[in-house]
């Protein structure tokens, strides 16, 4: 099986994920949703991902990919069409949560895909090219939201994000018996506590989570603070996308920036980044200068995730990196949870320019303990 094939699967399945991120925001705030309840939707994008994800990767090492995929992709998609037939923030909240299912399989599947299709020479340049899938279906998934909200309406747009899924689907049924298998033996024995043992998983996972947390936030309160400001679904669309190309940009990059340095020194860098475009934000009121913020924001944030699925991979044991992707994923959700009613409160109490400083603080210590850490290495 090509890594490009699990490189398209995976360009189609987060495009779609992408879309319905944003315009369920969107549809939310349209019916009335305050600060809080955002907040609440961006933590129910992360309830089956906390859950399930360590176990996910499990079942992935055993059983393969193929069926994970599937029922991940086909959940996510029947549950965009309730807020389609029965428009109001429940039907948006169980549709958040039933596109919270697909990232939990589909992600820790197609991540342990590209590194098991990965000799060990071309690793960085395998996960850099499924970053810059990611990246172009934050680039291309925003602007289809927006745009089909302009031009369609709220409810109408839903099915938009139904038809992309088709294409992961269709794929799936047609090739993904060529994926491969798992190893079809009985569970590795050993809890979370034993996989969270392994050498360097700490550092992974904490890096992994300050990053996931700052860009999830980033792309849940940014269309919340663009809105205020007045802009139209069409232009959060284009600022959110252009945030998206920055991180394609960078990628492109990534494998030369590692080869010079490190990546706990790339890493440092790129927090730093982050966090300096996150103080700008609520200086800015126009679609120029959000563009130009979350260009900047893009070229940190871009950085951080292949960076943590390289470490995480390579850190692995042997026929359990699976488990090792779902453990990461696991982190990463259990701070999405927390963190969007967290600041979500914070938001409501004292206005949305203190959620985006409070995370350029917390990007900025994350640099700082992760160029620490790069510092330790270097010894």
């Amino acid at each position: 099986m090509s890594i490009r094939f699990v490189i398209a699967l995976a360009l189609f399945n987060m495009t779609s994920v992408r879309a319905a991120r944003v315009l369920l925001t969107l549809y939310a705030i349209k019916l009335g949703a305050e600060p809080i309840a955002i907040g609440m939707l961006a933590a129910a994008f992360s309830v089956f991902p906390v859950l399930l994800s360590w176990q996910s990767g499990r079942l992935s090492d055993r059983f393969g990919s193929r069926w994970l995929l599937l029922f991940g992709i086909a959940g996510s998609a029947g549950g965009m069409l309730l807020p389609h037939f029965m428009p109001s923030v429940t039907t948006i909240f169980i549709a958040g949560v039933l596109s919270g299912l697909s990232m939990t399989f589909c992600n820790v599947s197609l991540q342990n895909l590209v590194g098991l299709l990965s000799a060990a020479d071309k690793r960085a340049k395998n996960f850099s090219n499924y970053s810059l899938a990611a990246a172009l279906s934050s680039f291309v998934g925003p602007l289809i939201a927006g745009f089909s909200i302009d031009h369609a309406g709220y409810a109408n747009a839903c099915l938009y994000v139904v038809a992309l899924a088709l294409a992961p689907i269709s794929m799936l049924v047609l090739r993904g018996s060529a994926l491969p298998g798992g190893s079809g033996s009985a569970a590795p024995l050993g809890s979370v506590r034993h996989a969270l043992a392994a050498p360097g998983v700490w550092r992974v996972l904490a890096a992994s989570s300050v990053a996931q947390t700052g860009a999830d936030l980033y792309q849940f309160y940014m269309p919340v603070y663009a809105h205020a400001a007045g802009l139209s679904p069409s232009a959060i669309g284009i600022v959110l996308a252009v945030y998206a190309a920055a991180a394609f940009v960078v990628r492109f990059q990534l494998p030369r920036l590692i080869a010079k340095s490190n990546e706990e020194k790339v890493l440092a860098y790129a927090f730093g980044l982050s966090a300096f475009a996150f103080v700008l934000v609520p200086f800015g009121e126009s679609a120029v200068i959000l563009a130009l913020i979350s260009f900047v924001f893009g070229l940190g944030m871009g950085c951080t995730a292949p960076i943590t699925m390289m470490l995480m991979f390579t850190h692995s044991a042997a026929g359990r990196s699976g488990e090792a992707m779902g453990l990461r994923l696991t982190a990463d959700n259990l701070m999405r949870l927390v963190g969007p009613i967290l600041f979500g409160s914070i938001a409501s109490a004292v206005g949305l320019p203190a959620v985006f400083w409070l995370n350029a603080l917390m990007l900025g210590s994350g640099g700082v303990f992760t160029r620490h850490s790069a510092g330790v290495r270097g010894k």
